[in-house]
């Protein structure tokens, strides 16, 4: 397995339950700054556990990562967990793109451009903040604004906290978008879109203010003890399981937790989807 996104918040449960569950799985992860395997190692017992350093904003790192994975193993899943929220600062990525499209969308589309003919099955960590209503995402997320792809991929918007919060709803549209036209191109292998729900404490807001970073931190998790919230060891376990655990539904489907649910009307949309894959090919190209 190759999985981005496990060294915080959902992506180290999952990654610690699926090395706990399963002592024959071999894990490559994705790490910026080094000790993470012996982190996973340690915690989980299980010793197959190999650190890449990658930064999933750079094309060039992810290439470099995914040809030093496959020249050690054969890659048969992809858990791609990692998700970034930019809502301070500069938003460019290594290659010029938007950062947020650049990690959440290009880099998901070129490790599963890379892997796909060894894959079996690959997991994309989506969110409901992809409907844009106020029953999935309690008005705390803007709704999704989509534009041509390759506006999307620009990094000459506004730099304000509204409109990184927009890119990275739209991300995630993004995200399930790719997930059905993967699921179309790759017969062998089972494609998900898999989302979270709400769940505080994961360490998105990092890039907020003060102010959010508390609530993030110190407030909100305290929905967890509601219906409206899980915890990240919760929802870990729950991407463990669709990730490592028999087949939960048709390749494409949207899976909410543990179950197989439909996404927004405005996921499905053929038209925008193989729009959207042809230009991630071109963003993409070596």
């Amino acid at each position: 397995m190759l999985m981005t996104g496990a060294s915080r918040g959902i992506g180290w449960h999952a990654a610690v339950a699926m090395l706990a569950a399963n002592p024959g799985l071999r894990m490559f992860v994705t790490d910026r700054t080094g000790g993470l395997a012996e982190s996973l190692r340690d915690r989980s017992g299980n010793q197959q556990v190999y650190g890449v350093r990658t930064d999933l904003a750079s094309l060039d790192s992810v290439r470099a990562a995914a040809d030093h994975v496959m020249r050690r193993a054969r890659v048969t899943s992809f858990v791609g967990n990692a998700g970034l929220q930019v809502t301070s600062g500069a938003r460019c990525s290594a290659d010029g793109y938007e950062v947020t499209f650049a990690v959440n969308v290009l880099a998901n589309h070129l490790l599963l451009r890379l892997l796909g003919d060894q894959l079996r099955r690959a997991v994309i960590t989506a969110s409901d903040t992809h409907f844009g209503d106020f029953r999935h995402n309690l008005g705390l997320a803007p709704a999704p604004v989509w534009r041509p792809p390759a506006e999307l991929a620009r990094p000459d918007g506004p730099h304000t906290s509204v409109a990184g919060r927009t890119a990275y709803s739209t991300s995630k549209l993004a995200v399930i978008y790719l997930v059905h036209e993967w699921a179309r191109r790759l017969d062998n292998t089972e494609v998900y879109s898999w989302n979270p729900g709400f769940v505080p404490g994961t360490g998105l807001t990092r890039d907020a203010g003060p102010i959010v970073r508390f609530t993030a931190a110190r407030v909100l998790p305290l929905l967890t003890l509601t219906p409206l919230s899980v915890s990240p060891r919760t929802a870990g376990r729950h991407l463990a399981q669709v990730a490592t655990g028999p087949a939960v539904a048709p390749s494409g489907s949207y899976v909410n937790l543990g179950q197989a649910e439909r996404s927004s009307d405005a996921s499905y949309d053929p038209q925008r989807e193989g729009e959207l894959f042809e230009a991630a090919q071109a963003l993409t190209a070596t």
